[in-house]
């Protein structure tokens, strides 16, 4: 992807030099640890990727951000998604759904954090609060991304970005707010409805990415990158990386099949009309 360092970091709290002791911890458990407590979640049927967050109480130290020229840069790169994908969604919602667009934030952190949603480690993988209005990253999880997950290049990168801003968009919208009441109402269809506002925000992603191409950002091979990215965190897959036969009805993300599929609608179609996934 086309892209300079030098990007407002006006939306971008970096918190890497914060670190939570007590209150029974946290461990950097990796990718590798997501999928193991995925499956615990699923043969058990309890949220073990939660409970990776620890029980809470703990004291936050802050000290200095200790950081090496590969992160310098991968921040200023996802600054630079960040930036540019809120600037597109300023214009889009106006036009599109007349609503107007504010900005999210972006925290990044190292192995654990304090949310608005709660605590969190690094093993729940980036993840928004709408409680706050707040991205959550751990840069770490970029490197298992592609070397455990097989998706290499910048672009699935910004693809991980631009899938969390859609979760900030269906916040504004008030889809999530919508989806959460019906999840309430319908327990049993508590997992079939997660998995359309997860291919919704795959689509907007999709959306944001239609217009770089229009503005000349795109390399060879970006798009390639980005549905490679939505493939790999498909539930089929990680259910298979773990060892579990594949089971729909768990689902809470999509398989890889409709995770690349609808990002590959959201940048053809390239309006929020075409991320309906809820019709």
């Amino acid at each position: 992807m086309k892209w300079q360092m030098g990007s407002s970091g006006r939306n971008v709290e970096d918190r890497r030099g914060m670190r939570m002791m007590g209150g029974g911890g946290f461990g950097r458990i990796g990718i590798g640890g997501v999928v193991v407590l995925l499956v615990l979640s699923v043969v058990f049927k309890q949220d073990f990727l939660s409970l990776a967050g620890g029980g809470g109480g703990g004291q936050v130290i802050e000290g200095p951000v200790q950081s090496t020229p590969a992160e310098d840069s991968l921040k200023g790169f996802i600054t630079f998604v960040l930036n540019d994908a809120q600037a597109a969604w300023a214009r889009i919602l106006p036009e599109q759904a007349q609503t107007s667009y504010q900005d999210a934030r972006l925290v990044l952190f190292r192995d654990a954090v304090e949310s608005g949603c709660g605590s969190a480690s690094a093993a729940t993988g980036p993840f928004y609060c709408p409680a706050d209005q707040r991205i959550y990253i751990d840069l770490g999880f970029y490197d298992e991304l592609s070397s455990r997950f097989g998706a290499p290049g910048d672009f699935a990168q910004a693809y991980v970005l631009a899938h969390e801003i859609g979760h900030h968009v269906q916040n504004l919208l008030g889809t999530a707010g919508r989806v959460r009441q019906m999840e309430e109402q319908r327990p049993d269809q508590a997992n079939a409805l997660s998995v359309r506002l997860e291919l919704q925000a795959d689509c907007y992603g999709g959306l944001w990415a239609n217009t770089t191409r229009d503005r000349n950002l795109l390399d060879p091979g970006d798009i390639e990158e980005g549905l490679g990215a939505a493939a790999s965190v498909g539930d089929d897959r990680i259910q298979r990386m773990g060892g579990q036969a594949v089971n729909p009805e768990s689902w809470t993300h999509g398989s890889a099949q409709q995770r690349e599929e609808w990002f590959r609608r959201g940048y053809a179609g390239g309006s929020v009309e075409s991320c309906n996934t809820f019709r």
